[in-house]
């Protein structure tokens, strides 16, 4: 296989010629699927493997990395106002509390096409609500979903009280600490009887945009 040779021997041959070239170069490979695994079921050559897998990064999906949430945006932001020529400042809080409450099942690639979608619609200076895909929108999380992702429900007064405590205060955060959805964080709060706290979105300096 000479993607081998590339690997092993830093070197490779131009069609039609004989003459090796040197090559100094740095692949880097990914994957959302068990290399191992498959490497063990015969699915993928094991010379291959062992040759990429140097130095091995695991990058957690999406959702269980919200705080990239706010660099992410910016990102993205800056990039389709340059390809749209738009100057967008930013996004409503809503947008943002929606974003953080969102799944994410398509991780980085899906939130680069929701922000696509929201610059093409987009006509003002900020991004709302209005501007996002309907299923962004109208999404609502399934709290069962969360629940058995973090392998630990609610089931008291003294979870949801050490949550928002840890949390600052801030409901969203505190959610994402007990693996359930925002909606019912509230929930629990009203059925607790627990006092109100401060419901900013403290990654978000401004009060409409960033």
């Amino acid at each position: 296989m000479k993607l081998l040779r590339v690997l092993q021997e830093k070197e490779f041959e131009r069609v039609g010629e004989t003459t090796p070239h040197k090559v100094d170069v740095r692949v880097i490979a990914c994957t959302n699927t068990d290399l191992k695994e498959k490497v063990r079921c015969g699915e993928f050559r094991h010379d291959l493997y062992y040759r990429l897998k140097v130095v091995e990064v695991a990058l957690p999906p999406l959702r269980r990395r919200l705080e990239d949430l706010p660099l992410l945006v910016e990102h993205f932001r800056g990039i389709f106002n340059n390809r749209f020529e738009k100057t967008i400042e930013g996004l409503s809080n809503d947008v943002l509390s929606t974003f953080m409450n969102y799944s994410w099942p398509g991780n980085v690639r899906e939130l680069e096409h929701v922000m696509e979608h929201a610059f093409v619609v987009c006509q003002g200076g900020a991004i709302t609500l209005t501007h996002l895909p309907a299923d962004i929108r109208h999404y609502e999380a399934d709290d069962s979903y969360a629940q058995r992702g973090s392998g630990r429900p609610v089931t008291g007064i003294p979870e949801m009280t050490d949550a928002l405590n840890r949390a600052g205060g801030n409901k969203s955060k505190a959610a994402r600490l007990l693996g359930i959805s925002r909606r019912t964080i509230y929930r629990k709060i009203d059925q607790f009887g627990l006092s109100q706290t401060n419901d900013s979105l403290p990654l978000f300096k401004d009060k409409h945009v960033i």
